[in-house]
């Protein structure tokens, strides 16, 4: 891929992560002002089609990015640093690493990312929030999906029991094939140590989610939660 086809992936997905609607060729050119034509601009997005990077979902004239694009683009979603504006919500409920303080915690961190959010304090103790986030997403209002999420979330219990022991210390993000929860959305998961415990502190989400941002949230919390 060329650098002028990547440029033209990114913006695609910035501004379908934005929107929640597909983005066609004139909405690139225009709203990001890039010195090509329209008609350049649908070559390239027919090349990135043809690449499996985007698709065109139903019969509208726009694209989305598929799974291989955000994986794509993973290395640099994880450079991000949160503002300080976001860090100082956590200032008051991330004191220790007791069980109400990181429940407290999850409910700052659904409210920043948008997303559902869990976390695991042992292998069987599970507490979630954000629930109603995800069926706020424009992904979710097919009737469809609104059960497949349905169903991830009276699995939870049990995919956070399966997946406990099998990943590793440290912040993972897991897209579309690689989620353990259902391949139509994305995690970003933590697996920490504490002094007296092991557990798990996740984002669930559409796989259009702000990447940047949630990935720097977990990252984020696990710093602060990790010996």
């Amino acid at each position: 891929m060329d650098s002028r086809k990547e440029l033209i992936l990114k913006i695609l997905i910035q501004e379908h992560i934005k929107t929640g609607t597909p983005v066609g060729s004139g909405v690139l050119v225009e709203k990001y002002n890039l010195d090509i034509s329209p008609a350049t601009a649908r070559n390239e997005l027919a090349w990135l089609e043809s690449e499996g990077y985007i698709i065109q979902p139903h019969t509208s004239a726009g694209r989305v990015p598929t799974e291989k694009a955000y994986n794509l683009f993973l290395e640099q979603f994880s450079n991000s640093k949160l503002s300080k504006q976001i860090t100082d919500h956590f200032c008051s409920v991330l004191q220790n690493t007791d069980e109400q303080s990181l429940k407290e915690t999850a409910k700052v961190t659904a409210r920043i990312s948008d997303g559902a959010v869990f976390c695991a304090f042992h292998r069987n103790n599970l507490y979630y929030t954000g629930i109603s986030n995800l069926f706020q997403q424009p992904e979710f209002n097919e009737l469809s999906l609104i059960h497949d999420i349905s169903t991830v979330i009276d699995r939870m219990d049990e995919v956070i029991d399966s997946i406990f022991d099998e990943i590793d210390i440290g912040v993972h993000t897991l897209i579309g094939s690689k989620n353990p929860f259902g391949n139509f959305c994305s995690v970003i998961i933590s697996k920490h140590r504490t002094e007296d415990n092991v557990g798990l502190f996740g984002v669930l989400g559409p796989m259009r989610m702000d990447y940047k941002k949630n990935i720097a949230l977990i990252k984020y919390i696990n710093k602060k939660i990790s010996n």
